[in-house]
């Protein structure tokens, strides 16, 4: 199965889950909006699950490599 659709058949089962719906409900009524209430929702608690397991501190951001390099490129001295 291809990503795109296994995301999209993950949001719409974390909807349903989320809001007590079956998928045909959430198929018939839902629409981006709900999508993205519910990723900022879920970004939020994980931000404080992730904050609670390291005692306090605010998660350390997931960084790819390319997204580090330019960080750096952008802030080294020139």
């Amino acid at each position: 199965m291809k990503s795109a659709k296994m995301v999209s058949i993950l949001q719409i089962d974390g909807l349903g889950k989320r809001y007590g719906m079956l998928p045909s409900e959430i198929i018939k009524r839902g629409d981006t909006f709900d999508l993205y209430i519910m990723d900022c929702a879920m970004s939020f608690e994980r931000y404080h699950q992730e904050k609670q397991l390291n005692k306090g501190k605010p998660p350390v951001p997931s960084y790819n490599t390319d997204q580090l390099l330019e960080i750096f490129n952008k802030n080294k001295p020139q």
